[in-house]
C-alpha cells in the first residue's frame, strides 16, 4: 500500500523545486502535486493523457478548450487528452492534486 500525508507531499514538492512533483507512477496512472503562486502564469501545454485536477487550496480560474471556470478548494476538473487548458487569474496560491491516466507522458512521442 502507498499512503501519503499532505504535509509530507508539500515538503517533497518544496524540496523538488518544480511546479509539478509526481509521487505516484504506475503504467495506468500517475499522480502529482502542482502548485501555482498567486499572480503567476501557468506554463503547461496540452497533455497526451486524460487528467483530473482536484483543487486542495487557493482560488483562480481554469480555461479548458476556450471556456473559463472559477476554481477553489473542493473544485474538480476533468481535461481530456490533447485539449488546451491552463490556470489563470490566480488570486490565492493554488495547490492542486493532479491525476493522469495513463501515466503522465506515457503516450508522448517526443
Amino acid at each position: 500500500m502507498q499512503a501519503y500525508d499532505l504535509d509530507e507531499l508539500l515538503a517533497a514538492h518544496a524540496e523538488a523545486g518544480t511546479l509539478y512533483h509526481e509521487f505516484v507512477r504506475e503504467p495506468s496512472l500517475s499522480t502529482g502535486l502542482y502548485i501555482l503562486a498567486a499572480g503567476t502564469r501557468d506554463p503547461q501545454q496540452p497533455h497526451t493523457e486524460d487528467e483530473v485536477y482536484s483543487i486542495i487550496s487557493g482560488r483562480g480560474q481554469i480555461m479548458v478548450a476556450g471556456e473559463d471556470r472559477a476554481v477553489r478548494a473542493g473544485s474538480v476538473v476533468f481535461v481530456a487528452a490533447g485539449v488546451e487548458h491552463r490556470f489563470h487569474t490566480i488570486t490565492e496560491d493554488l495547490t492542486i492534486l493532479v491525476f493522469f491516466a495513463p501515466a503522465r507522458r506515457s503516450l508522448a512521442t517526443e
